[in-house]
């Protein structure tokens, strides 16, 4: 998953790379490995942090909602946009050299956001960072893939996912005492220094290596997608604001579309396209892809919003915030391999009907506190469930997924769930936007309900009344994510592969 819920289908990346011409010393693997885990620990811990602070960075730089959002919407714009192409660049130009440029440019863009004045600002920097991390994540498993022989890298890449785990466990507690205790700004800050360890490592251990046949990138294609997806988010957050009928907003929706779409209609002309069409022929493929978009799209629009609800309306610390969500990263890291071993014995179609049905009930779980509810009777029992369903999801949808590709498509199939899963998130926050506005406006008894939201997101001292509002319209956010994850959970019955019968 992405952040500490990095991308569903990263493995894919790992097992198809090409074998080391050279064995590699145990000593210079784990040294390999390790420039690897704090690479991506980057990633890991930032995005996972921030979650939780962000009520804070709305306070602090007087944001409104729309820009807050895009906060996260900048950052997950250009890595989902991007990140099949990162892992081409890796392929073509040195998957080493990639993985540090990545490395470099996440480092910079979090300095430049450290130091931010303006929400703007802030914004542009989340942007960089996604750049950086579209490089450097998919430029992490490379390396590893490169690295290990094939008998080796379920190992390496355990040690990695685990070591993400534990990250997305410290992320939110991390984010929530600096946003309480000290500065929301440290987040960024401890960046810097873990990258440069990384390129210390890096320029010592890690080997060059790249894929002697690739050839082209996807520029346009890149451009097209950036353009597309950036086109629809920017008008359905800021349609709140100025109204669907703007001419400005209708220019985001209608340019935006025919974006994307000249995107498809370059992908099925490009000589070497960063997402092939010719993938999406397998229904197993589509289905799968489908259950991703709409489990990732539910769980990133979950996670958002319930830190705002937390403090703004139960009226938790941003540290409290961020060991709600200790449950989930503790039983994602202790048992997603307990889950693999489950859907390898029963097959993936149980693990992905029931595990995202779970999900589902345990997001329904989060709306029944009312205002003022405590851990135990709060978010516990929601974020518990959500937390197994999730597990029993996330690894039989890489091999699913891997599974309904030709082998030598492995790498670019999960590549694209990758690029799938983050684009879930970026739309979720943009369209469960819009819902929460909508009911917060039909609930709240204001004649200018919209800059009352923004106040209440802001934390400012409010009548009750306005706090009941944006619980309300946080339900009907919440009540639509469980929603989207049963059907995802239906998809996935319909759709994923049943067990394999021996031979």
């Amino acid at each position: 998953m992405s952040d500490s819920r990095h991308g569903p289908c990263d493995a894919g990346q790992v097992q198809a790379a090409a074998a080391p011409a050279q064995p590699l010393s145990t000593a210079r693997k784990r040294w390999i490995l390790a420039a690897t885990v704090l690479g991506s620990s980057l990633t890991f811990i930032d995005s996972s942090a921030l979650g939780v602070a962000l009520p804070a960075i709305q306070n602090d730089l007087g944001a409104g909602p729309a820009a807050t959002q895009w906060v996260s919407n900048a950052y997950l714009l250009t890595l989902g946009a991007l990140v099949l192409i990162g892992g081409a660049a890796g392929d073509r130009f040195g998957r080493r050299k990639v993985f540090l440029i990545g490395v470099a440019v996440f480092a910079l863009a979090s300095i430049a956001c450290g130091l931010a004045p303006t929400v703007e600002l802030l914004i542009a920097g989340r942007a960089v960072q996604g750049i950086g991390a579209a490089l450097l994540t998919p430029g992490a498993l490379a390396v590893i893939g490169s690295a290990f022989p094939p008998d080796e890298r379920g190992k390496a890449f355990g040690t990695w996912a685990g070591a993400g785990a534990i990250f997305g466990m410290v992320g939110p507690l991390v984010g929530g005492w600096l946003a309480d205790a000290a500065d929301w700004r440290f987040i960024f800050w401890i960046n810097p220094p873990l990258a440069l360890l990384t390129v210390l490592i890096t320029l010592k251990a890690v080997p060059e290596s790249r894929d002697e046949k690739a050839r082209g990138l996807d520029g346009l294609g890149a451009l097209l997608a950036i353009g597309g997806l950036g086109g629809l988010t920017w008008a359905l957050t800021a349609a709140p604001d100025l109204g669907w009928t703007d001419p400005l907003i209708l220019a985001g929706l209608i340019g935006g579309a025919l974006l994307l779409a000249g995107f498809l209609w370059a992908e099925a002309r490009q000589r070497h396209p960063m997402m092939p069409l010719g993938l999406f022929k397998s229904s197993v493929f589509s289905g799968i892809n489908l259950l991703t978009l709409l489990l990732y799209f539910a769980l990133g629009g979950a996670m958002f919003f319930l830190p705002f609800d937390l403090i703004r309306v139960h009226g938790w610390s941003a540290t409290m915030a961020g060991a709600a969500l200790l449950p989930f990263a503790v039983i994602m890291g202790l048992f997603s391999g307990y889950a693999g071993k489950l859907a390898d014995r029963f097959g993936a179609k149980l693990s992905l009907s029931l595990g995202p049905v779970l999900a589902g009930v345990g997001l329904a779980l989060l709306a029944i506190p009312a205002p003022g509810a405590g851990y135990v009777d709060g978010p516990l029992a929601g974020m518990t469930v959500t937390a197994v369903g999730m597990t029993l999801a996330v690894g039989p949808l890489t091999a699913a997924v891997m599974g309904a590709v030709p082998p030598g498509r492995t790498g670019v199939a999960s590549g694209v769930n990758n690029a799938v899963a983050r684009v879930a998130g970026l739309l979720a926050i943009a369209l469960l936007g819009v819902i929460l506005s909508a009911v917060f406006t039909a609930r709240a008894d204001s004649p200018d309900a919209r800059a009352l939201l923004g106040q209440v997101m802001a934390g400012a001292d409010l009548e009750a009344a306005a706090r009941d509002a944006f619980h309300a319209a946080f339900r009907a956010v919440i009540l639509t994510c469980a929603g989207l994850a049963v059907v995802g959970g239906i998809i996935g019955g319909l759709t994923a592969p049943g067990r394999q019968k021996a031979e």
